[in-house]
This record gives structure tokens, sequence and C-alpha cells, in this order.
């Protein structure tokens, strides 16, 4: 069983909609997300001075699984299947999505 993390940075469209958007992704999407079967946990970060182009939000997504491919690809439909439930916010300006596989074993775990 291979390891991953999935990192996606994320914007809100209407920054003095913040709290709302927090709310949506902290209590409505992180848990749409952990639905998929490998996605284990969720952790989210704030960057208080984002350069540009890049994500004020970060969300680290904890993945083990045997094939990431298939992975990602069910972690694809359960988004599209929330977005067709109206489970998704308008708020939510993705920036980036990527995937990495952990290349060796975690130092300084307890």
């Amino acid at each position: 069983m291979e390891r991953w993390v999935l990192v996606a940075e994320t914007n809100c469209s209407i920054p003095s909609r913040e709290k709302e958007f927090n709310y949506w992704y902290d209590t409505v999407h992180i848990p749409d997300v952990l639905e998929t079967p490998g996605i284990l946990r969720a952790t989210r970060y704030e960057n208080s001075d984002p350069s540009e182009g890049r994500g004020k939000f970060l969300a680290l997504y904890e993945i083990e699984t045997e094939e990431i491919e298939r992975t990602s690809a069910a972690l694809g439909e359960i988004i599209t299947n929330k977005w067709e439930l109206g489970r998704m916010s308008e708020l939510v300006v993705a920036v980036s999505a990527t995937f990495y596989r952990q290349m060796g074993p975690t130092i300084g775990e307890k």
C-alpha cells in the first residue's frame, strides 16, 4: 500500500465571505472528499500573505492506496456527484490540486 498526499490550494471568490467559505469547506466539502476510499484524513492551512497565483488556503489529504489512479477517479466521481447535488460552493476557486507519493519513511513519527 502506497502513501500519498493530495495538496489542494483554493481561494474564496468573495473575500468578505471567507468565514462562510471556511465553514462550508470544513463541514461539507472535507466530509464529502473523505467518502473516497483511501482518503484517510484532511488538514487545512491558511497563508496570510499568498503570492500571486497561489491559494490562500491549503488542504492536505492523506491517502493510502494501491492504485492512485483508481483513487483519483473515485474522488472525481464523488465531487461530480456532490456538484450535481448542489453541495459545492460558488465561493470556491480551485488554484491547484496535485498528488504526491511518499518517497520514504516519515521522519519523527511516533
